[in-house]
């Protein structure tokens, strides 16, 4: 496996799909923005070409109504990248370690961002390295910028916002197909209660396997005042307790001395629904905000068999990402991208 963990992994065949997403809710607005590069090479049988895709999707909590998701797709030959330095280039748009920049026009409405950052801390991958040698996993999920400080602009059908130091993250994922359903979060931003800085990421998921779906398998990754969590072995993963739905998520993430237990709760008037394609073409539905709660009680021990004390809380109000997603659309809940 690569050391740059934003290199683009796809050989040229097919079977894959790639994303790599920016994620922040400007502290100001309120809004929640999430930004997607993505391309998918599907498999022969489906008769389908390889394409690559930019997203832009915007919520407003204070006005759940205009809400937007938009998707333009373009042949794979638009998609261009190199690893050092990295740079990924869909048609004229541009992600880079440092930034992104780009535009997408739909039905004559423009969507436009140009967003910058530091690199702050190293790359976090959730899939332990035994199980990513092994193949197991069908999907491979890294951040290599889990917290920056992302300052520059968006605007949508008129609509400017002027972002500076919003805490963010980006990621990149990639793999042969999506698994049968899921939540995700991430947040860096938990205002004064993050003293020494602070992030979460975790995903919970259910897979098929012989004919039976297996899960949740729940990787958290974590910083909390400073010191790194990482609940990732294969053992953590089955043992970390996980609830999901549309409403949020409740899990624990634990290693040897620190314990989390999040909650995630989600208005469904903030989720904006989108498809995912599987190279086999097989579609998830997926229903995300960037405008969720969060709550984590953080709790320490000296030793394995002592008892857990509490440590402290994170919170953030209207500053979490949430996604979940399943194999079927949800009746009442929009899907703004197909």
């Amino acid at each position: 496996m690569p050391e740059r963990w934003n290199a683009l992994q796809w050989n040229g065949e097919p079977g894959h799909y790639e994303v790599y997403y920016v994620t922040v809710t400007d502290p100001v607005s309120g809004v929640g923005l999430w930004i997607r590069y993505t391309m998918v090479a599907p498999l022969p049988e489906t008769g389908e070409e390889a394409t690559c895709s930019l997203w832009f999707m915007a919520m407003d909590p204070a006005d759940p109504s205009a809400n937007i998701g938009r998707k333009v797709s373009f042949p794979v030959s638009e998609l261009n990248a190199r690893t050092d330095p990295f740079e990924l280039r869909i048609g004229d748009a541009v992600l880079s370690d440092t930034g992104m920049r780009g535009a997408l026009e739909q039905d004559g409405r423009r969507c436009e961002w140009d967003l910058r950052w530091q690199p702050a801390l190293p790359a976090y991958g959730h899939v332990h390295p035994f199980l990513r040698r092994a193949g197991i996993a069908k999907t491979i999920l890294f951040l290599p910028h889990p917290d920056v400080e992302v300052s520059g602009m968006v605007s949508w059908d008129g609509r400017r916002i002027d972002i500076a130091r919003a805490q963010g993250g980006q990621a990149h994922l990639w793999g042969s197909k999506h698994a049968t359903r899921w939540a995700w979060v991430h947040c860096s931003d938990f205002g004064d209660t993050a003293n020494g800085g602070s992030f979460i990421d975790g995903v919970s998921v259910f897979v098929p396997r012989l004919g039976r779906e297996l899960g949740p398998n729940t990787p958290v990754v974590a910083r909390v005042h400073g010191t790194d969590l990482m609940s990732t072995s294969p053992l953590a993963v089955q043992r970390n307790p996980s609830d999901f739905g549309t409403w949020g998520w409740t899990f624990e993430a634990r290693t040897l001395r620190r314990k989390l237990e999040c909650a995630v709760t989600a208005r469904a008037e903030d989720l904006v629904g989108v498809t995912y394609h599987d190279p086999d073409g097989d579609l998830a539905y997926c229903y995300n905000t960037e405008v969720a709660d969060l709550r984590v009680q953080v709790f320490e021990r000296s030793g394995p068999f002592t008892e857990w004390r509490e440590a402290g809380e994170l919170v953030s109000d209207r500053r979490a990402h949430f996604e979940y997603a399943q194999r079927t659309p949800i009746e009442g809940l929009n899907l703004a991208v197909t």
